[in-house]
């Protein structure tokens, strides 16, 4: 995909002789679409994210573009679908394919992005921009290489580890707050590259668990009637408290009239938070897609709500176009730019919208689905059935009508292995010959960031991303 850069790279240079503006892409992890004040949080406080509210555009049905952390950051960087890349999963050898808790063989997942992918950070940094990374890449190992940030398009990467804090952890023997320190640095980096356009990627570790929240904010929520979990919420406004030093530094530095500032989430959140919604991370019901998103910036319209259902792999054309890019060959191939609703509210083009999990984590199987309109089938490749939802008069998923609407059903079904065959995107059908129904997944926490433990190498027929 690398090669692609340049044949719209002289469209981008010569699009606009003004100053270009910057981009600044936050991303939260496993922060749910109903865990802000904006989405309608009311007993969490997030004053910060709700200005950018007031003043951008809000995305109640925002989806990531996969149930979980690696994929989603694979099509938010490439603009890509997973079968393009085939990053679907974070590897973990506890669902490794062929384990004895799977029915049917899952697909292998790449660890990393692959190298001849193109991120949005290489696309930007021909046209001048200043490329910084802060926080969880989860896309390759190491700090050098060319699946490493530095190998990917960015100037310079920065992850707790580096500043002295270890895997999952929030606040170190000291008292130190990992995202405080986090966000020290990112802005320390802006004050230095002020004088160029910049693209600041700051993937936050908040709000994954375990938490371990700032004492004081933990006991505003112990304290607070109607709080679910007082830790979740302490850590959001503790994220959110970062978000404003952001806004802050750039009133400060006088860019913030020429910064588009982004802010949304790499999956669903946990179960049991995201209700009504059915399912939470792992899951292709909304529960495990449905994130919280806004953007804000020059010539974004502002305080304005939008119905259209868009996925984390159209923030990349997005970027590209506000960047001063027109015209055709990006290769964003999948992704669709939302510049026209945040300019001036057109609707955008009609399109299906698809998800593939051929993987086992967080609690669910192999699995596909499709979104067109206000439809929406998944696939089950285990059992090789379907299920169908009408949205908008189900919007927690609770009434299959797969057998009620069944042309509607086949329609999308079709429409899918339509879709699936184009992308050559795998099916696992296959029984698993090492299956035991007594068996279960064995216990342990997620690997996160590139210090997880190895994954098993991705299979010779996954797509290069090429």
């Amino acid at each position: 995909m690398k090669t692609l850069i340049g044949t719209w790279l002289v469209s981008l240079i010569a699009a606009s002789a003004a100053v270009r503006p910057n981009f600044i892409l936050i991303l939260a992890d496993d922060m749910g679409w109903n865990e802000a004040g904006f989405c309608g949080a009311a007993s969490i406080d997030t004053p910060h994210l709700d200005r950018l509210a007031k003043e951008g555009v809000v995305f109640p049905q925002a989806c990531a573009s996969a149930p979980n952390c690696a994929p989603t950051r694979a099509c938010l960087l490439s603009g890509l679908y997973p079968p393009r890349h085939g990053v679907y999963t974070v590897v973990d050898e506890r669902h490794a394919p062929g384990s004895p808790h799977h029915r049917v063989l899952a697909a292998e997942s790449r660890e990393a992005l692959p190298a001849e992918t193109s991120t949005l950070a290489e696309a930007l940094k021909p046209a001048g921009y200043a490329t910084g990374m802060f926080g969880m890449w989860n896309l390759g190992r190491g700090r050098s290489g060319p699946t490493t940030p530095t190998g990917q398009g960015f100037d310079v990467f920065v992850e707790p580890r580096m500043l002295g804090f270890e895997k999952d952890e929030y606040r170190d023997a000291s008292g130190r707050y990992s995202p405080d320190v986090l966000t020290d640095s990112a802005l320390k980096w802006m004050e230095s590259v002020r004088n160029k356009p910049f693209f600041l990627y700051l993937a936050f570790h908040d709000v994954h668990a375990p938490h371990d929240p700032k004492p004081e904010l933990l006991a505003k929520y112990q304290a607070r009637v109607g709080v679910r979990d007082p830790a979740l919420a302490a850590t959001v406004e503790g994220m959110d408290a970062n978000v404003g030093r952001l806004l802050k530094a750039l009133e400060d530095s006088g860019v913030a009239g020429r910064t588009h500032v982004i802010f949304t989430s790499d999956n669903g959140g946990a179960r049991g938070n995201v209700a009504p919604l059915r399912g939470g991370k792992g899951s292709l019901y909304q529960g495990g897609l449905r994130v919280p998103a806004v953007v804000r910036g020059p010539g974004i319209r502002s305080g304005v709500s939008s119905d259209a259902t868009i996925l984390s792999m159209d923030w990349f054309p997005t970027v590209m176009e506000l960047a001063g890019w027109k015209g055709e060959g990006s290769p964003a191939a999948d992704g669709q730019s939302l510049v026209p609703l945040l300019r001036d509210g057109s609707r955008l083009p009609e399109r299906d919208v698809f998800w593939h999990f051929p993987c086992y984590i967080g609690g669910a199987g192999p699995c596909s689905a499709i979104r067109s309109g206000e439809w929406k089938l998944i696939e089950f490749f285990e059992s090789g059935t379907s299920e169908l939802y009408h949205l908008p008069s189900d919007p927690g998923e609770s009434r299959d009508l797969s057998d009620s609407e069944s042309g509607k059903s086949r329609e999308l079904l079709s429409r899918l292995h339509a879709w699936q065959a184009n992308m050559k995107a795998p099916r696992p059908t296959l029984p698993n010959p090492a299956y035991d129904p007594s068996s279960s997944p064995r216990q342990g926490r997620e690997p996160k960031g590139a210090g997880g433990k190895r994954g098993r190498k991705p299979h010779p027929a996954i797509p290069s991303g090429s």
